[in-house]
């Protein structure tokens, strides 16, 4: 048994398929000057050969899940083509004099080391896709066979090194039971992912594996304790067994409240909206009964490709989004790049703090040329549904004020080309810095909406970055100082008369539910898997007693003692006579 970091919560059991870690000790083989004209043909035939494939990988992920998961492969074809990386490898063999693969490993271990050192998490991940391309040109190079997944199509359990979210978003997930990965954060875009598909997920198991784990071994991955069973004997597979049964069985229950309405006993309705970053999810969201999309994150319709997505095709997925949900509500966050968030065609400049730095509105802002283009084609989409639109990282009056500046602009530009949008799209704003906080009622009357980011949110006000392992203990969503910054916020909105929701990972936490009702908020945005757990709780828990409970959460000097009174009302609620709780 292994005490592993519990990422994404499930519990999977079947065999193991190790996805290798392509790591190969070449020796320094040298070449003759006249050699160097075969060195290069030879290194040019691994790069079709790589392009050759990867374009056929794509063509593949086109077909089964669409153009925008397929689209992480024109980054990999964008790396084969970079100079900088190029010119590297040919630079080795030329002044070196040495054999084509061994000029490919030195110059993929020079860049990912280069990346490993900056204290960026986003560079680290581009490591990855570094690797990924430059192992591919190695494989061809050496004459070694492509890794392929199991041949009999049956679900396995991956392990994996580290997995990045563009390695993850083109897994089939019906084949994928569980994830291990040797390391990684649960706050990681993967770990998010992994949720948001409903993968149970372990991370952090490097270091603590008496020997590697073996493709076919038999493994139990349970995401909520985090705990890892290898060859696990046939009591313990049965007693998992049997929980995982309940767990499958209680999902199962769960789908019967899909239709439900999300009204408390005491009739309070409570949007549940959708987290989404594209149609595949929007499709998971939909079978957990969302009532809409509360945020579509548009920055994944820009990564993993080569080039700035054209207005026409931003239009294709905002239309066709619009389309599927069938009048629900569909707010389109605008680019929110940076930070963690980077373009593998745009290079932004090099910061110390790049999450405080150039990123979100900024950088719309300071690209109005592109800022322009992904207005258009939401205004294009608003034709289609109840479109509206969202401005992530506001700090100031003036930016709000600036953007729809430029949203004007657009409005009188497609008027003038007689093409068909809503002259009426609601415009709102995100909440994720302490700044916006303290001027929440000074925001209110420029906006239509707000929506509370709690995960940029928390990590500002206790400064604290979520993606550092070794502090992200500290990211605290129950800290008193998080509840009196919500309340500051849906108090502004509310006296202004518009409407507040809350996004982030503490949406989903069912200890929150009280929280969000006390306050009234009115929507949450959640992820797939988490709509319908909290669609349950909500259906047992009165707001009149949740704005009760506040009293004394806003006594609590700490967040455990937040976490123990939200856990005791929980409780409390799902056993009082008074509240339904019609299905499970």
């Amino acid at each position: 048994m292994i005490q592993a970091l519990g990422a994404s919560q499930g519990i999977a059991i079947g065999k193991a398929f190790v996805l290798p870690h392509w790591e190969w000790e070449l020796p320094d083989q040298k070449i003759d000057v006249a050699d160097l004209a075969k060195e290069f043909d030879r290194l040019y035939e691994g790069i079709r050969r790589s392009k050759t494939e990867i374009n056929r990988m794509k063509t593949e992920m086109d077909e089964a899940v669409g153009s925008e998961e397929a689209s992480i492969f024109d980054a990999h074809l964008a790396i084969l083509e970079d100079p900088v990386f190029m010119n590297e490898i040919q630079g080795i063999i030329q002044r070196q004099y040495k054999v084509a693969e061994v000029a490919v490993k030195e110059a993929i271990d020079h860049f990912v080391t280069m990346f490993d050192l900056l204290d960026d998490e986003y560079m680290k991940e581009r490591a990855l896709d570094i690797k990924d391309v430059g192992n591919r040109l190695l494989k061809h190079l050496l004459g070694v066979p492509e890794i392929a997944l199991p041949e009999d199509t049956q679900p396995f359990v991956l392990v994996v090194r580290e997995l990045s979210p563009s390695q993850l978003v083109h897994l089939k997930p019906e084949l994928v039971l569980g994830i291990v990965t040797m390391v990684g954060s649960p706050t990681s875009h993967a770990a998010i992912m992994a949720r948001a598909f409903g993968i149970p997920m372990l991370m952090g198991v490097e270091g603590k594996l008496e020997q590697p784990i073996a493709t076919g071994e038999l493994l139990i991955v349970d995401g909520e304790t985090g705990l890892l069973q290898i060859d696990p004997s046939s009591e313990t597979i049965g007693r998992y067994t049997e929980m995982r049964k309940r767990q499958t069985a209680m999902k199962e229950q769960l789908l019967q409240l899909v239709e439900v309405p999300p009204v408390t006993p005491d009739g309070v309705h409570l949007t549940l909206a959708a987290n989404i970053s594209s149609l595949k999810e929007l499709d998971a969201a939909l079978h957990n009964g969302a009532d809409g999309v509360g945020l579509f994150r548009t920055e994944f319709l820009y990564m993993d490709r080569s080039r700035f997505p054209t207005e026409e095709e931003q239009f294709e997925t905002y239309r066709a989004v619009a389309q599927k949900l069938k009048g629900r509500t569909l707010i389109i966050r605008t680019l929110d790049i940076g930070g963690d968030k980077q373009l593998d065609y745009y290079e932004l400049p090099e910061e110390e703090n790049p999450f405080l730095g150039f990123r979100a509105i900024r950088f719309s802002l300071e690209r109005k040329d592109l800022f322009k283009t992904q207005l258009r084609a939401i205004l294009r989409a608003s034709a289609f549904g109840d479109v509206r639109i969202m401005y992530p990282l506001i700090t100031s009056v003036d930016e709000v004020r600036e953007a729809n500046g430029v949203l004007a602009e657009a409005k009188k530009e497609l008027a003038y080309e007689g093409i068909e949008y809503r002259d009426d799209v609601k415009v709102g704003i995100m909440i994720e810095v302490p700044a916006a906080v303290a001027i929440a009622d000074l925001l209110a009357e420029e906006a239509s909406f707000f929506s509370i980011g709690t995960n940029d949110l928390i990590q500002f006000t206790l400064a604290v970055d979520r993606m550092n392992e070794k502090i992200s203990h500290l990211y605290e969503p129950f800290h008193p100082a998080i509840l009196r910054m919500i309340r500051t916020v849906a108090t502004a909105a509310q006296k202004r008369g518009i409407p507040v929701s809350v996004c982030g990972e503490v949406a989903g936490d069912v200890n929150a539910l009280p929280i969000w009702l006390g306050l009234g908020i009115e929507e949450l945005s959640l992820s797939a898997q988490a709509i319908l757990p909290v669609k349950e709780s909500l259906l047992r828990t009165k707001a009149s007693d949740s704005r009760k409970l506040l009293q004394g959460l806003f006594r609590c000097k700490t967040a455990a003692e937040v976490r123990a009174l939200a856990g005791q009302f929980n409780a409390e609620a799902a056993l009082a006579p008074g509240n339904a709780r019609p299905i499970v």
